[in-house]
């Protein structure tokens, strides 16, 4: 059934920043769904949790994608199992104003080892194409840059140049731009514009290690967890250890 509002093309992974992105479009868009499978070790339970969130928002289009190359290349922990995921350590302290651990703990310094090279860029492209061919105006992508993940490619300064490639490599008559509306909120304000908005964090998924419990450690598991706590709001996907991260109190 057609409708009168423009199409956004949303990437979506599963977890709980791109269910909150999807709910924010949801609110003046037509929503296109688009998942990338890039031999992420975890797959198969984001795929699930995917279709369930689009399943959700009763999102007709809806597109699949596989990038294995990025699994090939490797150099990630998401990728290749014989690289170790850092463990979060639950007696460290956090800081809510800036989402960094006051000692050991959550990966605050330098690259982690979960970053994929450039992945963003090769998931943008998809979103392009694709939004190009079906009239989408906006692209939303659930970057976020103070969650301590220290990704490169979740930085402002990236999507302001990414929509300046869009400008010059599209049609004329294309006008598709990229939306960031989290970029800049903190995972505890994720939360709580979650439940503002009534988006389904009960079907999302997070964990980078286990696709049946998660297992409540790696540095995804604790900066939800963390946020959740932050926010007072109980995070009710199943936990094979659910720690408290000590933290302050936001405000």
């Amino acid at each position: 059934m057609k409708t009168d509002r423009p199409i956004a093309v949303v990437l979506m992974s599963g977890g709980m920043d791109s269910c909150v992105s999807a709910a924010m479009a949801d609110q003046q868009h037509e929503l296109a769904a688009l998942h990338v499978s890039y031999g992420q070790l975890t797959e198969a339970r984001e795929r699930q949790a995917f279709q369930e969130i689009a399943d959700f928002y009763r999102i007709r289009q809806r597109l699949l994608v596989e990038q294995p190359y990025l699994g090939r290349i490797g150099g990630s922990a998401l990728t290749d199992s014989r690289i170790p995921l850092r463990e979060a350590d639950p007696s460290a302290s956090f800081d809510s104003a800036q989402d960094k651990p006051l000692g050991a703990g959550l990966e605050a310094r330098g690259i982690p080892a979960s970053y994929v090279p450039f992945r963003n860029a090769h998931f943008l492209a998809v979103a392009v194409s694709w939004g190009e061919v079906i009239g989408a105006k906006k692209i939303y992508i659930g970057a976020v840059e103070p969650d301590s993940s220290g990704y490169p490619d979740c930085r402002p300064e990236y999507y302001r140049i990414f929509n300046q490639l869009i400008v010059a490599g599209t049609r004329p008559e294309t006008r598709l731009e990229i939306v960031t509306p989290l970029i800049h909120l903190h995972k505890h304000e994720i939360v709580k514009k979650g439940i503002a908005l009534g988006a389904p964090f009960h079907l999302s998924w997070s964990c980078y290690r286990s696709s049946e419990k998660a297992c409540g450690t790696c540095d995804s598991c604790a900066l939800r967890l963390r946020a959740f706590e932050q926010a007072g709001v109980e995070d009710v996907i199943p936990y094979r250890y659910r720690p408290r991260y000590h933290v302050h109190p936001a405000v």
